[in-house]
């Protein structure tokens, strides 16, 4: 299966990040913080019922899941910064490759993502929140 990219002559590769919260105002918080840090271009919020074991206990909680699109390159410092910035002891950070997107999409999604938390511009700064 060929990776998706936004010109025949490119081999990136893009990836969809999800992760979940307890709350819609850390979700809205933790979407901005990461496309402030440039690690995703979109984060999309969608209310969710989840029901799963935690620590030998059934569970059945509304939460909130974060869809972040982003190029897989920057898979490795999303994971960290998700890490970092969450309130679940071991949030859900899960990457689904995207294996064909819309060329102006893609090209899109490059530029919104450039000069990130790790890949830092000249005199591009981000405070942690």
């Amino acid at each position: 299966m060929q990776a998706a990219s936004h010109s025949s002559n490119s081999n990136k590769v893009y990836c969809l990040v999800l992760t979940t919260t307890a709350t819609a105002e850390e979700a809205q918080s933790l979407a901005q913080a990461i496309v402030e840090a440039r690690l995703g271009a979109c984060v999309q919020i969608q209310p969710i019922q989840s029901i799963y074991r935690w620590q030998g206990k059934l569970c059945n909680e509304t939460e909130f899941r974060l869809s972040i699109k982003t190029p897989q390159a920057r898979y490795a410092a999303l994971e960290h910064f998700i890490s970092a910035h969450h309130s679940y002891e071991t949030p859900e950070i899960v990457q689904i490759a995207i294996t064909a997107g819309s060329a102006a999409y893609l090209q899109w999604l490059d530029e919104e993502t450039r000069g990130g938390t790790d890949e830092p511009e000249p005199d591009a700064q981000f405070a942690l929140p």
